[in-house]
């Protein structure tokens, strides 16, 4: 009984090594990966910045007044909630954060009578949104651990084109923002229609100048051009903020899943020892009983 129970042992014990070697490897691979993931935020920040800027004082000198990127609609009836995830799992409470965000949303919008659509990028968001059947357009997917401008780009247009044909009247981003490799916070930002703070503030004239800029081409033209280029950037921040926050996330689960492995090897071994022990004690008991009986006789 004791060896067979032995045995049992040994072999859990080998397969909780094994798993613990595949989450080291993981957690690893993820620690090297939020390294070039952070540069590639950062990287995209003077680019930002940048195009803020120039969309600011064109809005500030007077251009893109009637433009459907600036001008809130006043009623309110379908909003689009772009939720970012991954399409992996393995990383902790990361997909689950920003699924719930979104899913709390969309009963807020569902008990004030309004509509709703849920544009899933990254598979576990579309999976999960779609096994509980609710409203959703063109998911993305594919690309979570290392998106491209391209991708974004994709996105921007689909949300773009649906708000300029009328189908929705907001876009909202659900992400994961990346603060830094032990800090992650989750966000839900608006994309469409621009909010007044992103071009409020712009210069529109030199200092000391009363008189305008002067914009080759028109300015409604650069920024009827520039805006779906802006939308773009802000979608691709988010993806990358979102690639970074994945690989921390799934960097820190896979630490507590090996240190977890390392505890329960040591409870492991320590039961198959005890195990071992109560057999040695019981064959030594069985010799000297043996013994006993002969030399009585």
């Amino acid at each position: 009984m004791a060896g067979g129970q032995e045995r049992i042992l040994r072999g859990r014990i080998r397969s909780v090594q094994a798993t613990k070697k595949i989450t080291r490897a993981m957690e690893l691979i993820a620690a090297s990966r939020i390294v070039k993931a952070q540069q590639r935020v950062i990287a995209a920040v003077p680019y930002s910045e940048r195009i803020t800027e120039v969309v600011k004082d064109l809005a500030a000198g007077g251009a893109g007044l009637n433009s459907e990127f600036l001008k809130p609609r006043e009623n309110i009836r379908t909003t689009c909630y772009v939720a970012i995830t991954a399409d992996r799992g393995l990383c902790g409470g990361y997909n689950s954060g920003v699924m719930r965000a979104t899913e709390g949303e969309i009963k807020a919008d569902v008990l004030a009578g309004k509509d709703y659509l849920v544009v899933p990028v990254g598979r576990k968001a579309e999976g999960y949104f779609r096994f509980r059947g609710y409203k959703m357009g063109t998911g993305f997917a594919g690309f979570s651990d290392g998106p491209s401008y391209a991708d974004a780009k994709r996105i921007g247009e689909y949300v773009v084109d649906m708000y300029v044909k009328g189908e929705i009247d907001r876009v909202e981003l659900v992400y994961t923002r990346f603060v830094s490799a032990g800090t992650q916070e989750l966000v839900r930002r608006p994309l469409v229609p621009l909010e007044q703070s992103v071009v409020a503030g712009g210069d529109g004239k030199p200092a000391g100048s009363t008189s305008s800029y002067e914009f080759e081409p028109d300015p409604e033209v650069i920024l009827k051009t520039l805006l779906p280029r802006y939308v773009e950037a802000r979608v691709y921040a988010a993806l990358l903020n979102a690639a970074a926050s994945e690989h921390a996330f799934r960097q820190r689960a896979m630490k507590a899943a090996t240190d977890n492995a390392e505890d329960l090897v040591k409870n492991l071994s320590r039961i198959m020892n005890r195990a071992r022990q109560d057999s040695i004690t019981t064959e030594i008991m069985e010799i000297v009983s043996g013994a006993e009986a002969l030399g009585s006789k």
